[in-house]
């Protein structure tokens, strides 16, 4: 009995002995940070990330554990970790709203969403729009727009500007491919509503010429002749190009 009970004492220390040492079980928060940003530099974010982590559980008030929380993200980010990325963005903005790198999170929560696999890239493909998510878009733009409206002058507002600017023209691209799949299925009303959120909200894009004709279309296949009237109006004056077209053929609308 006693030689067994030695035996398992020899086995659970064998055990603990083989269990990993941390290395930064004594280390200073700066040693920390600056180990985490060595590897962050290095591209190695998974180590990177085990770092930040390490120094915002051990020292979690401070300088240091709120440059873990903004660099950390990044590191999510690089590391293909979406999800996790947006929340350490959502998790910095809310906790330290006035925090002077605050624009920073706002622009790469907004550059998160702007390169995600089924965002904006993919908007102007000639594919069904009906299977595309716009939400990665509409949430980068939202969180460019309050950079810029927050801090005009941040070093990052130009460039969030610029994102905008393409996010408006391919979200209405987006809405106006979804209301031509519906008009070449034969859902006119639900192409003649996709249309118009088009116009409403995108009315400088350039799909606006786009929409305009899936009025006219969805509009005389429905019979409704004085809506048609208006649509087409409004096409033949702020878009007198399209109209040569319109009355050539009445496939016009195969033709985009």
């Amino acid at each position: 009995m006693k030689r067994s009970v030695a035996i398992l004492a020899m086995l659970l220390a064998a055990g603990c002995s083989s269990d990993p040492v941390d290395e930064t079980k004594n280390w200073a928060p700066e040693r920390i940070y600056s180990a985490a940003r060595e590897e962050l530099d290095g591209k190695n974010y998974q180590k990177a990330i085990g770092y930040y982590e390490k120094l915002e559980s051990r020292y979690p008030y401070g300088r240091y554990a709120q440059m873990a929380q903004i660099e950390s993200a990044y590191a999510y980010w690089k590391d293909g970790e979406v999800a996790q990325a947006l929340a350490a963005c959502d998790r910095f903005i809310k906790l330290h709203p006035d925090h002077p790198n605050v624009d920073y999170a706002y622009y790469l929560k907004g550059r998160i969403n702007f390169n995600e696999d089924l965002g904006v890239m993919g908007y102007l493909a000639e594919k069904d729009m009906t299977e595309r998510d716009p939400r990665a878009a509409r949430e980068a733009f939202d969180a460019f727009r309050e950079l810029v409206s927050r801090f005009p002058k941040s070093r990052y507002a130009a460039d969030a500007r610029a994102r905008m600017n393409y996010l408006v023209n391919a979200l209405a691209a987006a809405e106006v491919n979804v209301a031509q799949y519906y008009l070449r299925r034969g859902a006119y009303v639900a192409a003649v509503n996709r249309a118009q959120f088009a116009l409403v909200n995108y009315p400088e894009a350039p799909a606006i010429e786009r929409a305009l004709k899936v009025l006219v279309k969805a509009y005389d296949e429905m019979g409704l002749a004085d809506l048609r009237d208006d649509a087409r109006r409004t096409l033949d004056k702020n878009f007198p190009n399209s109209t040569a077209k319109l009355h050539e053929s009445k496939s016009w609308w195969k033709l985009w």
